[in-house]
């Protein structure tokens, strides 16, 4: 993919009020599609906030993308469920059709309206998903299905509004697609030498740390039956 190729076109863009959730927390996976352009800084888009400032937002985690074209998998699996009828289902500040983990690099920087952004790292589903779907292993299902979506980082800050095109400007990593990346943390295969590889990116300290534990104890020693939900890397979870 060359440089200023056009992956796609903002849909639209959401934020967020933290409330009173669940667990006796807070949260604000509950968004709603801004009408107009907005603001996005270091720590996200202007408007939206975090119930658990611990797991979420800050500069790593600063905006997140979800893929559109992922809910046609979800409404196969759960059904008509409504959280699905609109964007946002997922708690997503950007959504999209045509852009997934399978063509979206760690690493990448985007120019989205006047705001350049970095992917940083893939999500990590949380319990919040379980509550939001009424579906106690949500987190888990979107975990080993791959459909996790990603974070970005902020570089440049500017405004940004549905309509845009999401233009790479510097990928530095093809070989790195977000879906190799969660195969790897997943246990889905790898040699000692991919893991190695792996470790030489950018990558979050949470993806850092479960790559560096699988290395030490070998590859060869994790389970082939990773698409299996209880095979999943269960501390990689929020």
């Amino acid at each position: 993919m060359s440089v200023g190729t056009v992956l796609g076109v903002l849909d639209a863009v959401l934020t967020g009020t933290a409330t009173d959730y669940a667990r006796g927390e807070r949260s604000a996976i509950g968004k709603s599609v801004l009408a107009g352009p907005v603001a996005v800084g270091e720590l996200g888009l202007a408007g939206d906030e975090q119930g658990d400032p611990q797991h979420h937002g800050g500069p790593g985690k600063a905006v997140h993308h979800y893929a559109r074209d992922h809910y046609a998998y979800w409404r196969s699996q759960l059904g008509d469920h409504p959280v699905l009828d609109v964007p946002g289902a997922f708690g997503e500040n950007l959504s999209t059709t045509g852009i997934t983990e399978n063509n979206v690099c760690l690493g990448d920087r985007v120019r989205i309206g006047g705001a350049v952004l970095r992917v940083s790292q893939g999500r990590r589903p949380c319990w919040k998903l379980g509550v939001r779907f009424g579906v106690p292993n949500m987190a888990r299902r979107v975990l080993v299905s791959g459909r996790t979506g990603w974070y970005y980082a902020v570089e440049v800050p500017g405004v940004i509004a549905a309509g845009d095109d999401i233009v790479v400007i510097d990928r530095r990593f093809p070989d790195w697609p977000l879906n190799r990346l969660l195969h790897l943390v997943l246990r889905r295969g790898g040699s000692a030498d991919e893991i190695r590889a792996a470790l030489r990116l950018p990558l979050s300290t949470s993806w850092r740390e479960t790559l560096e534990r699988r290395l030490a104890r070998g590859p060869a020693t994790d389970p082939t039956t990773a698409g299996d939900a209880e095979t999943a890397d269960e501390d990689w979870m929020e």
